[in-house]
């Protein structure tokens, strides 16, 4: 009897769980690039993020003494936590390469470009932000960006109703 090997299954990558994000963030914003960024936290607020709580709506970050900081994350108190819970609203520390941080830091002294929190994910067990260098954008922008969406999607409509008229 010949006993077969396993072979290990090779993923496309690595494992990706978003737990919350910042949709209002894409409206608001034109996103000119995005960084990862890992975060300082205490055992609740991990414990409370794999819960799928936290709330990144208001919140904005920023380089200051060469830190990166994230203010106004909100991650509620962990229900099963004693006295060692968090406060919900506190200073978290982002970590990124000082590279990055360098090159942030003099991208955020042009007018107008702002550090905004797209999402907070776990990547192989770890909680990480993806953050977005970002330009604000006016209302008739809001407008133009709905109406080309719009207009990009009846396109797909069409062409996809071409395509099964013409099977």
């Amino acid at each position: 009897m010949s006993k077969k090997k396993q072979e290990k299954v090779k993923h496309s990558g690595p494992e990706r769980t978003v737990v919350t994000s910042n949709r209002k963030a894409r409206h608001d914003y034109d996103i000119l690039d995005t960084y990862d960024a890992g975060m300082v936290l205490s055992g609740t607020e991990v414990k409370a993020l794999r819960q799928g709580r936290g709330n990144i709506v208001d919140a904005y970050a920023e380089i200051h003494n060469g830190e990166a900081r994230v203010h106004n994350f909100h991650i509620p108190e962990y229900d099963y936590g004693t006295w060692t819970n968090h406060p919900p609203r506190r200073i978290r520390k982002l970590l990124l390469h000082r590279g990055e941080i360098a090159k942030l830091a003099n991208k955020l002294d042009e007018a107008g470009l702002t550090l905004v929190p797209l999402s907070v994910y776990f990547e192989n067990g770890w909680a990480k932000m993806e953050l977005g260098l970002a330009r604000g954008r006016k209302n008739y922008d809001k407008r133009q960006a709905i109406a080309k969406r719009e207009a990009d999607r009846e396109i797909e409509r069409a062409a996809g109703a071409a395509l099964k008229r013409g099977r």
